[in-house]
């Protein structure tokens, strides 16, 4: 069972203290494995891919099949079911108008001094997805990942997906096609990372790395972090439900169990002005989990980490969330506009009753890669503006540099860096000098 917390109880808030202190991850410590697949892969490139490949994914390659071919990837997508194409070009279609929305505009202006200034921007030249592999793997994050990509101007996009045994999934080459991805390699974990980062023979370097991965490749592109960009560190799934009485109780231990299926150490919590609702809510996820396919690991999650609390009022709801800065939050109540007014820090809010978390997965439109582990209080999930950057602009006339320069002298003099100033100088002298 979940545990239930109610805010007017007199050991409230250490018990919420507890809750948001969980620790839900449980991370090997590879970073000494991942530091010496990464020097190997630097050293030798290609081979040391290729015996990295043999050893956890079972595949014997030479350097000539680390690439999946045009052929290959017709020949994969060829069986994919019409129902599950048109779910993938939908989902595809409306990713796409979403996040060409977000592409920032250029600015130039003038100033009072008749200075220039501005900014413009522009895309990073090349970038990789890790898409992780096997049957299991998900093609909803290729379009995800890759079509933002694609939006902001990306030239180049390479995808790693591991192919363990061979075993490749048709929705993930239909998902990169679909998205305009140009490369797609059969290799994952750390040594994909380092491949995407370094370059080998076969795989030239991007410039950033997005997409999610095991501990290893977690590990992995934190080590390669400012040699390359990289996303975030994700960790495990979180959804935050704030529901009155007003809701089936059904539909929310279903919203709760959309994320808590995901893993073990998921995280599913309920925000309640009705007692007596969220003890409803409780007894409808202990129907499902009877049933569900993955009831193994949601209920795990739900027992461990699932949580349901009763507020005072929607305004006390809403300071809790604002705490937990949910990767997701869903907002079931009478005036969701109001409620999600009151809301600084969520990664992605969904708002009202026929607003499932699961329809923003898939085909909604916002991006579902999301700031986990109460990182929403400072950033941002996956957007166009992860793949370009910007670049400032300064256009100083005579009239501006006379106007402006004397302060520069001034502050280079503070800090004493001589020919800082020197070099207002020299330009203020000629300026100044009589014709």
């Amino acid at each position: 069972m979940p545990v239930f917390l109610d805010t007017r109880d007199a050991g409230f808030e250490t018990d919420f203290q507890v809750l948001l202190s969980a620790k839900r991850e449980d991370s090997p410590d590879v970073d000494h494995v991942v530091a010496d697949i990464i020097a190997d892969v630097r050293a030798r490139g290609d081979a040391a891919v290729l015996e990295l490949t043999a050893k956890f994914d079972r595949m014997e390659l030479t350097a000539d099949k680390l690439a999946v071919s045009a052929a290959e990837v017709d020949a994969e997508i060829a069986k994919v079911s019409d129902e599950e194409r048109a779910a993938l070009e939908l989902a595809a279609e409306r990713i796409r108008a979403y996040h060409s929305r977000q592409m920032p505009e250029d600015a130039m202006w003038t100033d009072a001094t008749g200075a220039q200034l501005g900014w413009r921007w522009t895309p990073v030249s090349a970038a990789g997805l890790y898409v992780p592999g096997g049957l299991a793997s998900y093609p909803s994050s290729v379009l995800m990942n890759a079509i933002p990509a694609k939006v902001a101007g990306v030239g180049r996009l390479a995808i790693t997906v591991p192919t363990p045994d061979g075993v490749i999934n048709p929705l993930v080459l239909l998902a990169a096609r679909l998205s305009g991805v140009d490369e797609i390699y059969r290799i994952g974990g750390a040594q994909a990372i380092a491949a995407l980062a370094y370059g080998t023979e076969t795989i030239k370097p991007v410039d950033k790395i997005t997409g999610p991965g095991n501990a290893f490749v977690a590990a992995a592109k934190r080590r390669v972090f400012g040699k390359v960009g990289i996303d975030m560190i994700a960790g495990p799934s979180e959804i935050l439900v704030i529901a009155d009485g007003d809701n089936d109780p059904d539909w929310i231990a279903l919203d709760l169990m959309s994320q808590a299926e995901h893993d073990e150490s998921a995280q599913a919590i309920l925000i309640t002005t009705d007692a007596e609702f969220g003890r409803a809510v409780a007894q409808a996820v202990e129907k499902r989990l009877e049933t569900l396919e993955r009831r193994a690991i949601a209920g795990k999650s739900w027992e461990d980490f699932g949580a349901i609390i009763t507020v005072a009022d929607l305004d006390e709801a809403a300071a809790l969330s604002d705490r937990i800065a949910p990767e997701h939050l869903e907002l079931c109540v009478a005036d969701v506009d109001a409620l999600s007014a009151k809301i600084t820090h969520a990664g992605a809010i969904f708002l009202g009753h026929w607003t499932p978390e699961a329809i923003g997965d898939y085909v909604g439109g916002p991006n579902h890669v999301l700031p986990t582990a109460r990182s929403a209080r400072f950033s941002s999930g996956l957007s166009v503006m992860d793949f370009v950057k910007r670049t400032t602009l300064s256009k100083m006339t005579p009239e501006a540099l006379k106007a402006i320069g004397p302060a520069a002298e001034a502050l280079a003099a503070s800090e004493s860096l001589e020919a800082h100033g020197l070099s207002v100088t020299a330009r203020l002298e000629k300026l100044n000098k009589p014709e």
